[in-house]
């Protein structure tokens, strides 16, 4: 986990369209689920995070220049109204999640058009939506994101995800689904996009409370620290012309990684 001793800025995206189309989800989700995404990061990382969040019908999705530039990690979900988010907003996003900025993709946000371009795959997958157990396992107990989560997660309701999932191989798999269907899913997985890290998980659905659930929002807040870079500039990987011997000091000893 990175470490971080100044404030991590989070931003948590959500369409919110839903919650202002269907009154079960607004009563599952008053605050939406944007709000309870953002009350999940804050109750499990007091006093280390600055939480603000953006929708879609906010000017250019409430993701400006200025408020990525202004945030060290993103979070992301979205489920119907992947096509309404504007292709240059999604640009931009890439800009800045390859020059070090974190991503937490939940749930249908497999779907979205930021994180297919970023995984330059369809993301496509099977899915039901019928009242399905989850049990999330953890495959790598030590690694950050897991810390303090059970094996398994048991989450009563949820949607159906399972293989195949059409992504790149994770960097790493933290964790995979059951469900009680007999399916099977990778539902926790890292990777690196240029200078910045992305973690993708997929258990949350607007149609069940499971962003509610406490082992869900600790897994979410310990991914916001995984992913958030170490310093706040962004540093876009370059292409550069690198002479014979640019790596020796003036005397002929090699420079010291």
């Amino acid at each position: 986990m990175t470490d971080i001793a100044r404030t991590i800025r989070v931003t948590v995206w959500n369409e919110n369209v839903h919650e202002q189309r269907e009154e079960a989800v607004r009563a599952r989700y008053p605050e939406g689920i944007h709000g309870a995404v953002a009350a999940g990061i804050e109750e499990n990382l007091k006093g280390q995070v600055d939480v603000r969040t953006a929708t879609l019908e906010q000017p250019e999705h409430g993701l400006t220049e200025e408020v990525l530039a202004d945030t060290d990690v993103l979070t992301w979900w979205g489920h119907t109204a992947h096509d309404k988010v504007a292709d240059d907003v999604v640009e931009r996003v890439q800009r800045h999640v390859l020059g070090g900025m974190g991503l937490v993709v939940l749930h249908s946000g497999h779907f979205s058009k930021i994180f297919r371009t970023l995984m330059g795959t369809t993301c496509s997958l099977r899915w039901r939506s019928e009242h399905d157990r989850e049990l999330v396992w953890t495959l790598k107990p030590h690694h950050p994101v897991a810390e303090g989560v059970p094996s398994p997660i048991v989450i009563p309701e949820q949607e159906m995800y399972g293989e195949v999932f059409d992504i790149p191989d994770p960097d790493e798999l933290v964790f995979v689904s059951s469900f009680s269907g007999g399916e099977v899913f990778r539902s926790g997985c890292t990777f690196h996009r240029g200078n910045g890290r992305i973690f993708y998980f997929s258990p949350g659905d607007q149609a069940y409370p499971v962003y509610h659930h406490p082992d869900v929002r600790r897994v979410i807040a310990n991914a916001v620290k995984w992913v958030a870079p170490a310093e706040s500039a962004r540093d876009l990987p370059r292409l550069q012309n690198c002479p014979t011997g640019w790596f020796e000091n003036a005397d002929g000893s090699k420079a010291r990684a």
